[in-house]
């Protein structure tokens, strides 16, 4: 299989999983929802997707480099949103 195709499933693939976070990003920034959102769930998913990003970068993938700069994104998006919300309601 060639390089080129591999790392295009790994693009589809990081396209798919940063997919999968906006109905959660739609409920903390546009309808003000944090309910049953656990931080240090969203924090330990976090480190996961650094150690993926230093990973990628270590074997030189962009899709994979690519994919966990977005995912990372959106999770401190979903936990900055969740602070912020929480803050404001006590």
């Amino acid at each position: 299989m060639s390089t080129i195709l591999i790392e295009l499933i790994g693009i589809v693939a990081g396209i798919l999983g940063i997919m999968a976070w906006i109905p959660q990003l739609r409920e903390v920034w546009v309808e003000g929802l944090h309910e049953g959102i656990s931080l240090p769930t969203f924090w330990l998913v976090s480190t996961a997707l650094v150690l993926w990003l230093v990973y990628g970068v270590l074997i030189g993938s962009m899709s994979l480099i690519a994919a966990n700069l977005a995912a990372l994104a959106c999770m401190l998006s979903l936990i900055f949103g969740v602070i912020r919300l929480r803050k404001a309601q006590s």
